[in-house]
C-alpha cells in the first residue's frame, strides 16, 4: 500500500469486501435503532404509553446486553474457525432478524421489534471479534493504523447514514412504517452479498475446545487479558470512549426536542455532525501518526473529548431560542452553530482518541488470542455503555437536565484519564514526544520500517541534542529503553520524561563505577525480555556540531547480548535551542523558525560480531552526511 493513501486499501481484495460488509452492518443497526427510537419520540402514543426517556435509554441497553452474556463464545468462534465463512453465517443471521423486525412493524408488535433490537446486539457480538481480528491477519503494520482508521470512517459514515436514513423513512407518510421494513431486510441482504467476497481467512486457532459456558469463559478471558497490562488497559481506555459517547448520544434525541425545541430533522443534524467529526478523526490518525501506531493521540484525544464536552454544556446553556424550529430554523438560532461545532468537535476527537486503541490492542496481543482479547474488550464495552444507560437514567430521575449530563460526562472524562495515564505513563511520554515534533520541529524520517516491530535490538545514534530522545522515541513504532548521561537524566521536566520512559541512567566509570555497572546490567536484562535499547555511543553532547568519538560500550554490551545493531543519524538539530552551540539558545531558535527541519535516518542491521564503536561510527556518519 501507498503511504500517501490508506484509501487504496478499499481497492484490494483483501480489504474491500470486508470492509462493505462491515459497514453494511453498521447501516443496516442504525436504520433500525434509530427508526425505533425516532417513532417512538415523536409519535410514541401510537405504540406505547411507558415513558419516553426510559426507552430512549432502555433500547440502547438491550443491544449491547448480548455482548455481555455473548462476546466470550463469540471470540472463541472467531479464533477457532476460518473467519470469512464465519462472516457469511453472520450476515444470514441478520437477514432472519431483520425479517422478524419487519413483522413487528407491520403489526404494530412494539416487543416484536425490542426482541430484533437484542437480535442485533447478538449479531453484532459475533461480528465484533471476527472484525477487528480479520485487520492484522490481512494488513501489514505499517498499514493497520489507515486501516482501522478507514474502517472507524466507515462504521461511523455507516451509523451517520443509517441514523438519517432510518430517522427520515419512518415518519415519511403514508408508507415509512414498510419502507423500514421492507429497507432494513434489503440492506441485510446487500452486506450478505459482500460478504461473498471477503477472501480466505485461516483460523488463528483451530484446535481450540470451546468453553460454552458464558460465564467461566468470560472470567477467564479477561483474566487472560489483564496478564497483559499495556493491552488491558488500553481495553479499559477503549471501553471508557463507549461509556461517553453512549451517554451523550442517548441524550440527543429528547436534547433536540425539549431543549433545542427541533423537530426530528435537528436530532438528524446532530447525528451527522457528530458522524461525520468521528469519521474526520479516524481518517486524520493515519497522516498525524506518521503510518504507525502512535498512542501519544490518545491523551490529545482525551483532552478534546473533555474540552469540548465542558462546552457543548456551556453552548447548551446560552442556547435561548424557545419557538419550534426544522433544521433550517435551527442554524439561524443564537448559538446554534456552536452547540454543532462541540459536536464535530467531540466526535473528530473522539476518532483521534480510539483508533489508536485498537492498533495497540491488535500489534501488542498474542495472535492466536486476539479474538477472544476482542471479545473482552467488547464484554468491557458492553458493561460500560449498561453502566452508561443506568447512569444516565439515574440522573434524570435525580433532575439533572440533559446539559448537566454533558458535563458530568466531561469532568467523568477528565478524571479517568487522569488516572489511565497516570498507571501507563507511556501515553504522556508519547503525547510529549508528538508535540514537540508537530509544534517546534518538521521531522523526516529515512527508512524508519528498519528499526524493528518485534524482538530485542540496539540502535546507536549521534547525540545532538538534549531532545535527541525524544524525537527517536516519536519516530519508533515501540517503546524504546533509553541509556543516557546521568546529569541529561536529571534535567528538570526531561527527568520525569526519562524516568517515565524507563530510561538507564550511566556514569563513566571514573566517575561512577557502580552506576555504569548497574547500568550494563539493566541493559543486559532489558534485551534478554526482548526490548528495544538505543544508546549514544559518543557518550556526550556534541559541543561542535560534529561527531565524537565513539566508546567502547556498545562492543561490551553485544559481547554481553549478541542482538542486532541499528545505526541512526540525526540531522538538522544543532544550533537549536537544545543543542550546546554558542549564542543565546532563544536567539538561535527564533532565527530558525518555527516547524524547523530535522531528519532521522535508519540504516541497515549489523551484526554483532560487526558491531565495533569505529565501524558503527562509520556508519552513521555516512547516514548524517554534511548536514548537523
Amino acid at each position: 500500500m501507498s503511504k500517501s493513501s490508506q484509501f487504496s486499501l478499499l481497492r484490494q481484495r483483501r480489504f474491500a469486501p470486508f470492509f462493505w460488509t462491515q459497514f453494511f452492518g453498521a447501516f443496516n443497526d442504525n436504520v433500525f435503532k434509530t427508526a425505533l427510537l425516532t417513532i417512538l419520540t415523536y409519535e410514541a402514543l401510537s405504540w406505547t404509553s411507558m415513558d419516553v426517556s426510559l426507552l430512549n435509554n432502555l433500547i440502547p441497553g438491550l443491544f449491547i446486553l448480548p455482548f455481555v452474556v455473548f462476546s466470550a463464545t463469540a471470540g472463541q468462534l472467531a479464533d477457532k474457525f476460518e473467519k470469512s465463512r464465519l462472516a457469511r453465517y453472520v450476515k444470514v443471521l441478520e437477514i432472519i432478524i431483520m425479517a422478524i423486525a419487519a413483522a413487528g412493524w407491520m403489526t404494530h408488535t412494539l416487543w416484536l421489534l425490542i426482541l430484533a433490537v437484542v437480535g442485533m446486539g447478538i449479531h453484532s457480538t459475533i461480528f465484533g471479534p471476527v472484525k477487528y481480528a480479520y485487520l492484522p491477519q490481512q494488513l501489514r503494520q505499517d498499514e493497520l493504523v489507515g486501516g482501522n482508521g478507514i474502517i472507524e470512517m466507515g462504521t461511523f459514515v455507516g451509523i451517520l447514514l443509517g441514523e438519517v436514513l432510518g430517522a427520515v423513512l419512518v415518519v415519511h407518510k403514508p408508507w415509512g412504517i414498510e419502507l423500514v421494513a421492507g429497507g432494513t431486510v434489503a440492506i441485510a441482504i446487500v452486506g450478505w452479498l459482500f460478504s461473498r467476497g471477503i477472501p480466505l481467512t485461516p483460523a488463528a486457532e483451530p484446535g481450540l475446545k470451546i468453553n460454552w459456558n458464558p460465564v467461566t469463559e468470560t472470567v477467564r478471558n479477561l483474566g487472560f487479558s489483564r496478564k497483559n497490562r499495556p493491552v488491558f488497559l488500553a481495553m479499559l481506555a477503549n471501553s471508557w470512549f463507549w461509556f461517553y459517547g453512549a451517554i451523550v448520544l442517548a441524550q440527543f434525541p429528547l436534547y433536540a426536542k425539549n431543549y433545542l425545541h427541533g423537530d426530528h430533522s435537528v436530532f438528524v443534524l446532530l447525528l451527522t455532525v457528530f458522524s461525520l467529526g468521528v469519521g474526520a478523526g479516524s481518517l486524520l490518525c493515519e497522516r498525524l501518526s506518521g503510518h504507525k501506531v502512535e498512542i501519544g493521540l490518545v491523551p490529545f484525544g482525551a483532552i478534546g473529548l473533555s474540552v469540548f464536552g465542558l462546552d457543548l454544556f456551556l453552548a447548551s446553556v446560552g442556547y435561548t431560542n424557545t419557538t419550534a424550529v426544522d433544521m433550517a430554523g435551527f442554524v439561524q438560532q443564537h448559538g446554534s452553530w456552536r452547540i454543532l461545532f462541540d459536536c464535530v468537535m467531540i466526535g473528530l476527537f473522539g476518532g483521534l482518541y480510539i483508533v489508536p486503541l485498537f492498533a495497540v490492542i491488535q500489534t501488542r496481543c498474542d495472535r492466536r488470542h486476539l479474538s477472544r482479547t476482542i471479545a473482552g474488550m467488547n464484554i468491557m464495552n458492553a458493561l460500560f455503555m449498561v453502566v452508561a444507560a443506568l447512569v444516565a437514567m439515574v440522573l434524570l430521575q435525580s433532575g439533572f437536565t440533559i446539559p448537566q449530563i454533558f458535563l458530568v460526562t466531561a469532568i467523568l472524562n477528565a478524571l479517568v484519564a487522569l488516572y489511565i495515564f497516570t498507571v501507563v505513563p507511556e501515553y504522556l511520554v508519547r503525547f510529549v514526544a508528538w508535540i514537540l515534533i508537530h509544534t517546534i520541529h518538521r521531522v523526516h524520517t529515512v527508512d524508519r520500517d528498519r528499526i524493528p516491530d518485534e524482538g530485542a535490538a540496539v540502535l546507536v545514534c549521534n547525540h545532538v541534542s538534549y531532545v535527541d530522545a525524544i524525537v527517536i522515541m516519536a519516530a519508533s513504532p515501540r517503546p524504546i529503553r533509553f541509556v543516557m548521561d546521568h546529569r541529561i537524566f536529571k534535567i528538570p521536566v526531561l527527568a520525569w520524561l526519562f524516568k517515565t520512559a524507563k530510561a538507564i541512567p550511566i556514569a563513566p566509570a571514573k566517575e561512577n563505577p557502580q552506576l555504569m555497572e548497574r547500568a550494563f546490567d539493566q541493559i543486559a536484562a532489558a534485551l534478554e525480555d526482548g526490548d528495544l535499547v538505543c544508546i549514544f555511543p559518543e557518550g556526550k553532547l556534541t559541543s561542535t556540531g560534529e561527531m565524537n568519538e565513539f566508546r567502547g560500550g556498545i562492543k561490551k554490551i553485544v559481547e554481553r547480548t549478541p542482538v542486532p545493531v541499528i545505526p541512526m543519524a540525526l540531522s538538522g538539530l544543532w544550533g537549536s535551542m537544545w543543542t550546546r552551540s554558542a549564542g543565546n539558545p532563544f536567539q538561535r531558535s527564533f532565527k530558525r523558525g518555527p516547524l524547523s527541519a530535522l531528519q532521522l535516518a535508519v540504516g541497515e542491521p549489523v551484526a554483532a560480531e560487526q558491531a565495533t564503536p569505529e565501524y558503527l561510527q562509520q556508519q552513521v556518519q555516512a547516514l548524517r552526511g554534511a548536514w548537523q
